[in-house]
């Protein structure tokens, strides 16, 4: 993950790096040039264009942190709720099998809290808060080992031919 838990950057890294585009600022009002200022504060020489953009037309008050760029929707006493929601399974909430998808967690946050979140954004709502995309550890106990060897060496050779 890019950013530590939280899904962004912490508010130490939010002044470090705007005191990064300040320290810019004071360099811009000097006349020094972008890749001189890139190299020393170790950023990109793009960075440093959109801050001289972004300073040129509002000052060093431009340059300030305007905070996250959104907050989450969910709280956490909320999220802990969803989380208890997770814990009692998929069947517990109208679905046969035992798979939780983004869309079904989707769905159950609706039906929950009354929000409306994307698919993505209920991905990132739960990488946010460490959860992870899982795989089954074994089999299905109704798995038919001999039917499947058989299918491979018969009607799989025959598509493939």
């Amino acid at each position: 993950m890019r950013y530590p838990q939280g899904g962004g950057l912490t508010a130490e890294r939010q002044c470090k790096r705007e005191e990064l585009r300040l320290q810019a600022a004071v360099r811009f009002a000097r006349g020094e040039g972008s890749s001189a200022i890139a190299r020393d504060l170790r950023v990109s020489v793009r960075s440093v264009q959109r801050w001289r953009q972004a300073w040129a037309e509002g000052g060093p008050r431009s340059l300030r942190s305007q905070g996250p760029a959104s907050l989450p929707r969910l709280n956490e006493k909320q999220f802990a709720q969803l989380e208890s929601e997770l814990a009692k399974g998929p069947a517990a909430h109208g679905w046969e099998d035992q798979r939780w998808t983004l869309s079904r967690v989707k769905t159950v946050i609706g039906r929950r809290f009354h929000l409306t979140y994307t698919i993505q954004g209920v991905r990132k709502l739960l990488v946010r808060n460490g959860w992870s995309c899982q795989v089954p550890a074994r089999r299905a106990m109704e798995r038919d080992d001999d039917a499947v060897a058989g299918w491979v060496k018969e009607v799989w050779r025959r598509a493939e031919g």
